[in-house]
């Protein structure tokens, strides 16, 4: 039987739904790429992530490892790259685990998605799924890594003011001027 982290598929399939809204391809992969990285990662007892795309795969890190973004120890480089690094962190050692273009010959209906060969409304998604399950880690690529000491602990925080603007609680930035990021500029609303 085909598991994820100690999850059945259906079980793992579920909790992508309640978290992610709906059964998604990037999670299904990711769940296999988290359960490969856990698996090969160094013997440590604390582990950070670094994530280097926004899409789909930083929630199957959160739902499957005790990193999350709010507790700092996941970190989302936007790289656009299908790709994750579990590591040590203190000393940098770790694994990096990406989907292999390479290796989805095989799997043609993963090829279109992952390559955007296909619209998302020309794939067929019980296809894809079953491509991806079938598949498991084989499209997987991994390899040992020295994470930058730039993305190793956790930085302190900075020194808090009050915007003299708008009077709200912001972090101090290196090139202050007295204002948070909003009211310098930063236009978040209309």
């Amino acid at each position: 039987m085909t598991t994820i982290c100690s999850y059945t598929i259906e079980q793992y399939m579920k909790m992508i739904e309640d978290f992610h809204g709906s059964s998604a391809p990037g999670l299904l992969i990711g769940g296999f790429m988290v359960d490969l990285a856990l698996k090969n990662k160094p013997e440590c007892e604390f582990y950070d992530c670094i994530c280097e795309t926004a899409t789909c795969l930083p929630d199957a890190i959160q739902l499957l490892t005790p990193c999350t973004f709010g507790n700092g120890w996941l970190k989302v480089i936007n790289a656009g790259r299908f790709a994750l690094t579990v590591f040590d962190k203190y000393n940098g050692n770790g694994v990096r685990v990406n989907l292999s273009a390479s290796k989805l010959e095989n799997f043609p209906e993963i090829k279109n998605w992952f390559l955007k060969l296909k619209k998302k409304q020309e794939q067929d998604k019980d296809l894809l799924f079953r491509e991806i399950i079938a598949a498991g880690a084989s499209i997987l690529d991994i390899k040992e890594v020295k994470v930058s000491p730039d993305f190793i602990g956790k930085k302190k925080g900075s020194k808090i003011s009050l915007c003299s603007q708008c009077g709200e609680a912001y972090p101090v930035r290196e090139r202050d001027n007295g204002k948070c990021l909003i009211c310098d500029g930063l236009n978040l609303y209309l």
